[in-house]
């Protein structure tokens, strides 16, 4: 069992005690939500939030990054938190008085709640300093709703920022709501927790005639409707059914007008994997099909992929001490073990660089249908956030201290 500096009690009286400083901070946040490399207002207020608890504030982190750090009194392990603070292209439909007051955009995805709880374990760990080891870094992380082409993702950037070094983090937490699961309750990996991620464009180009002589040309929509239909039946019969793979196409665009047989075909899809060498094994049946596309039908067709994020997957040995520290703060019937999602997620970026420890926190009122991610009807359960917080801050608390209690030595200074 995973020594903590203060009682579980303790933990959850003083977790159940900021809930009203939760609410006005969710609410703020999702009122005023902002897009990814635009969250300017979402930086000052976390900014100003992480100096009135007194924390070292450093700001102008990849864009609009901002860190707060706290130091313990005693000598111990250096720790970080996760939050992601961007929020998505959707007009709400939720009637709430706190609903959006950005058009077109919403915090859709848990973002504000990400946000609130770590201000929350935050301001619970300043209020017990005295009896803290180690160092405590809490990143508030932009961008994390999918790079565009040539960008890196929020996580990328805060990588290179450094919020990881100087000295390095022992491990680093992140977590992630669950609108299907029950407030109160946990879900966790061991090791694979989301699926790595490839955006995947295929260009098919043809040979434009009239519509009346479709024989003189060559017809990239057909072509493409042939692909898919191919690519779709190899992945049914041609990878094995226990090898964890998707491949999806969420848009097409071609053609300029109804009698013109188009020059060009554009498709873009998501590949998801659990495994690397199962991306392999699709690209390479993939290409396979497009060339032998060509060689039938004349047409040119070029496939590229861009990896968006790498496989997330958690250090198996801090997930046993994470594990432990979770069952003494929230109770063992609550947290709960579950099989790696196909969703990606870019706090993989933070995995690649440092033990990690990534789960979800269920946020579906008891008793009701939770609403899908990325919908503009999400609704999550506000009773989560002093969850959130006992469990953010319990493994802050459990996984910073040293290994021996009767350490020695000065503590680390956050990078400048």
């Amino acid at each position: 069992m995973t020594n903590l500096p203060i009682g579980v009690e303790d933990i959850k009286r003083r977790a159940e005690g900021l809930i009203k400083d939760l609410i006005r901070w969710r609410r703020d946040f999702h009122q005023h939500p902002e897009l990814s490399y635009q969250e300017e207002r979402t930086a000052r207020v976390v900014a100003e939030s992480l100096g009135s608890l007194g924390l070292e504030v450093h700001t102008g982190l990849a864009g609009h990054g901002v860190m707060g750090v706290l130091h313990g009194v005693r000598a111990g392990k250096v720790v970080a938190y996760r939050a992601d603070m961007d929020a998505l292209p959707l007009t709400e439909e939720v009637d709430v008085p706190w609903r959006s007051q950005e058009p077109g955009v919403m915090h859709a995805c848990g973002h504000d709640f990400h946000m609130s709880i770590a201000l929350g374990a935050a301001s619970l760990l300043r209020e017990v300093r005295e009896r803290l080891a180690g160092e405590f870094r809490f990143i508030f992380q932009p961008a994390e709703e999918g790079p565009q082409e040539n960008e890196q993702s929020g996580a990328q950037g805060m990588v290179a920022a450094g919020v990881l070094d100087n000295p390095a983090v022992a491990a680093i937490v992140g977590l992630h709501v669950a609108p299907n699961l029950e407030v109160g309750q946990l879900w966790y990996s061991p090791e694979v927790v989301m699926a790595g991620s490839d955006h995947v464009v295929l260009t098919i180009k043809g040979k434009p005639v009239h519509g009346a002589t479709p024989h003189r040309g060559v017809d990239p929509i057909q072509v493409g409707a042939q692909a898919l239909i191919q690519m779709q039946g190899w992945l049914a019969q041609g990878i094995d059914a226990r090898q964890p793979v998707v491949l999806t196409f969420g848009r097409i665009a071609g053609g300029n007008r109804f009698n013109i047989l188009a020059s060009e075909v554009v498709l873009e899809g998501s590949l998801r994997y659990l495994k690397n060498s199962g991306r392999q094994q699709v690209l390479a049946g993939v290409r396979k099909i497009l060339t032998g596309q060509s060689v039938t039908t004349g047409a040119v067709l070029d496939l590229r992929v861009r990896t968006v994020y790498p496989i997330l997957k958690n250090d198996p040995v801090l997930s046993g001490q994470a594990v432990s520290v979770l069952e003494q703060v929230l109770g063992a019937g609550r947290v709960k073990l579950h099989q790696p999602a196909m969703g990606s997620e870019d706090f993989a970026f933070y995995a690649h660089r440092a033990p990690a420890f990534y789960f979800f926190l269920g946020v579906r009122s008891p008793g009701r249908a939770g609403q899908s991610l990325h919908s503009p009807l999400f609704n999550p359960d506000e009773t989560a956030l002093p969850w959130g917080v006992r469990a953010a801050a319990g493994l802050l608390m459990g996984l910073s201290e040293p290994e021996e209690k009767q350490g020695s030595g000065g503590v680390c200074q956050a990078p400048r």
